[in-house]
């Protein structure tokens, strides 16, 4: 089943780890015995959860994914996220404009970035770390934290941008981002929305979707076509609902992190597959309040 491009299934495919489960075989051989008992596709961790493998856990031989664990993991890079998102928004100065300059309706103040270079090298390093992470689980510990410093600098310069244009949008995008969080884990976690393999499929077409809009909206914007309504703050109506759509998408994607957490501490993956949730969520978030800015800002515009 296809999950989340950051959290997949492949992270409970025992043959990723050593040891012995608690039935005495390997991994390897339990896995086959669940996918031969039940007609599983390789790579499905659905049988064990549904009382189908024979007990015990992925793994032994130390602690395991627990839902607490990844949750102060995430709270962790958010914590560092923030507090690098400081620096980040230091790094833009803001230079009011003349009186007799001023227009109605318009921003009183310019806005400068003092590192420009650092940003483009801060947002390049950010997705080439999360690309290791998603190909190397176990180094989560680690790379989540760099992810969430360079997406922490990232997020505080642009947030600064966006608020010397709208005041006070960087509150309404945090507080959105925040409720958007809530309102999914509270779906989730009182069942009202579940996570079905068609919902799965759903969210995950949808999300390459935006993804390809994306990549070639990037790509035409280098001929000079203006794709505004993509990237931009304008768009009209059409971008605001674009914009709400792509929300939506994201808080979806938020109902697959929850899942994969939550199967990951069933079936017993290694402790540091806690860090690899939490660089999921984080990933996710990020994209959230991205897409809040732009929201609010088109809604202001």
């Amino acid at each position: 089943m296809s999950r989340n491009p950051i959290l997949t299934d492949k992270a409970f495919d025992p043959a990723n780890y050593g040891g012995t489960t608690t039935t005495g075989v390997s991994p390897a051989e339990e896995w086959q015995r669940a996918q031969a008992g039940h007609g599983m596709a390789t790579g499905s961790v659905d049988a064990r959860l549904q009382g189908g493998a024979p007990p015990g856990p992925v793994v032994t031989g130390g602690r395991t994914m627990t839902l607490g664990g990844t949750a102060w993991a995430t709270l962790l890079l958010l914590v560092v996220a923030a507090a690098v998102g400081v620096y980040g928004w230091s790094t833009v100065t803001e230079t009011p404009v003349p009186l007799a300059q001023q227009v109605v309706g318009e921003p009183t103040v310019t806005t400068t970035l003092d590192q420009p270079v650092m940003l483009f090298v801060a947002l390049f390093g950010a997705l080439g770390v999360a690309i290791l992470t998603a190909f190397k689980p176990r180094f989560a510990r680690f790379t989540g934290l760099l992810y969430a410093a360079l997406e922490g600098y990232v997020l505080g310069a642009i947030s600064h941008l966006y608020d010397a244009q709208f005041n006070g949008i960087v509150i309404q995008a945090i507080l959105g981002t925040a409720g958007v969080f809530i309102a999914m884990l509270a779906l989730y976690g009182l069942r009202i929305l579940r996570v079905t393999p068609r919902m799965t499929k759903a969210i995950v077409g949808a999300t390459f979707g935006i993804l390809l809009m994306y990549g070639v909206a990037f790509i035409v914007s280098l001929f000079g076509v203006d794709m505004g309504f993509v990237y931009g703050t304008d768009g009209g109506a059409f971008g605001i609902v674009l914009s709400l759509v792509i929300v939506g998408v994201a808080a979806f994607n938020l109902l697959l992190d929850f899942d994969f957490i939550e199967r990951g501490s069933k079936a017993g993956l290694p402790a540091y597959m806690e860090w690899y949730g939490a660089f999921g969520l984080m990933v996710t978030l990020v994209w959230i309040y991205i897409e809040m800015l732009r929201l609010f800002a088109r809604m202001r515009n």
